[in-house]
């Protein structure tokens, strides 16, 4: 989940003011007479509209179901990807959350994926896959144990477990999977441990008693906000105990198989964790090693899923996560689209979304509660202001095959509107969006998810 920690925006529901006067009805948009100067800039994003508009897919809507005939262009650019990244330009709002239930479901019936792998603690997502696979509880139950804390304590994820849930039940021959690629947090829990010991109290009971011992000072960990605020030496000697666990699981695979290979998983997540909250929050340098870190354990997670399994998935994380370029480049230098490009090829693809105005749930500071937050339709410095002008006023379109003057326009980094887990909104942060992204989705308006 993007966004610093520091306290960006104040109260609960806060409109940005325009930093241009105006534009704020897509359809009456009207600009002043360019002067001379600003001439040759008009007319390359003249020609930059011309191009998007020939690019354009109309989406016909966000809401999962009904007719996806509006798809299939997705499909030709998707081709035979493997795993496909759809982002998010906010961590709050409704159409985002909605469309990625939407590609899912026309993914499985037209696409065989079967794994929806979502920024989320890897423990909870065994948690929903135990429901989801036909464990005990229902869809809102499972949600409140397990996306307390998190950007996904939503109405909108109630609706996609209990979608999938449903979809297993009618199709027990070919079931779906939830997967969390993420470290554990906002908690990591405790069971996770005892699945881990579970495995060598079995097959390699000479080990136990050391692995106890390595386990005994870390578990449970079941506020990783208020774990942060234990002194860095202790943590750093915490992450040292999780990665000896780690390798001495590793040190003799013995046979491999199975258990084996979800022994070995579920202690690197456990090793992942603590080396993500080793961290110094005094130091940016620090901080940036943690982000970096977390970008590549949740694609290293992802990868071990896909290969592990054979599945098909479509990954849910922020923009700045799926996409190969970060607005904060500082923070998060090598993103998890990175990685993945690096590790499947071009069985990757990542597609990103921008919003040209609307609302979205953000927090103030890291782990602080989350509200509501309005923006008005972009400036006309801003990537959106451009893509809003596009005759449909939603749609989605091939970056890779973009014409020439439209792939220019959008490779100049330009503000653009972005929100994790907090926003900042002065100044906006710049992103190009042809070096992010394979496929781009464009959305006039987007309003607040619902919370749980």
């Amino acid at each position: 989940m993007t966004g610093s920690a520091g306290a960006i925006v104040n109260g609960a529901d806060h409109t940005i003011a325009p930093a241009y006067p105006g534009q704020i009805n897509k359809s009456t948009r009207t600009d002043s007479a360019p002067s001379t100067a600003a001439k040759g800039a008009k007319d390359q994003q003249a020609a930059a509209l011309r191009a998007l508009d020939r690019a354009a897919h109309h989406l016909r809507s966000t809401e999962p179901g009904g007719s996806t005939s509006d798809l299939r262009a997705l499909d030709a650019m998707i081709g035979d990807t493997k795993v496909v990244g759809l982002g998010e330009a906010t961590h709050g709002s409704h159409e985002f959350f909605a469309m990625k239930q939407r590609v899912f479901g026309h993914l499985v019936e037209e696409k065989g994926f079967t794994t929806f792998a979502l920024e989320l603690s890897w423990t909870a997502g065994l948690r929903i896959d135990e429901y989801v696979q036909g464990g005990p509880g229902d869809a809102r139950q499972v949600a409140k144990e397990t996306l307390a804390g998190s950007p996904w304590e939503r109405e909108e994820f109630v609706s996609l477990i209990s979608w999938m849930r449903q979809y297993n039940d009618r199709h027990p021959d070919r079931k779906l999977h939830l997967m969390g690629n993420d470290i554990g947090a906002p908690k990591l829990g405790d069971a996770i441990f005892d699945r881990v010991l579970s495995y060598v109290r079995a097959n390699r009971p000479q080990d136990v008693a050391r692995l106890e011992e390595l386990y005994a000072g870390l578990r449970p960990l079941d506020d990783v906000f208020a774990y942060l605020r234990k002194p860095v030496a202790e943590r750093r000697l915490n992450a040292t105990a999780a990665r000896q666990a780690f390798d001495l699981i590793t040190a003799n695979k013995g046979g491999g198989g199975d258990a084996y290979g979800w022994a070995e998983q579920n202690a690197r997540n456990i090793a992942q964790t603590f080396a993500f909250t080793a961290l110094d929050l005094s130091d940016p340098a620090s901080v940036a090693a943690a982000e970096h870190l977390r970008d590549r354990a949740m694609a290293d997670n992802t990868a071990w899923w896909h290969r592990r399994t054979g599945d098909k998935m479509l990954l849910s994380a922020h923009n700045g996560h799926v996409g190969y370029l970060s607005t904060d480049p500082v923070m998060y230098p090598t993103t998890q689209g990175v990685f993945l490009r690096k590790a499947l090829g071009r069985d990757y693809a990542a597609i990103g979304f921008t919003f040209d105005r609307g609302s979205f749930l953000t927090a103030t500071t890291l782990g602080s509660p989350w509200s509501k937050v309005t923006v008005p339709a972009a400036t006309p410095d801003m990537q959106e202001y451009t893509l809003d002008r596009v005759r449909y006023r939603d749609y989605y379109l091939d970056l890779r095959t973009l014409p020439a003057a439209g792939r220019t326009w959008l490779n100049t980094p330009r503000p653009t509107y972005d929100a994790g887990s907090s926003f900042k909104k002065d100044p906006l942060p710049t992103l190009a969006i042809t070096q992010a992204y394979d496929i781009l989705i464009h959305l006039n308006q987007v309003h607040a998810a619902t919370s749980l």
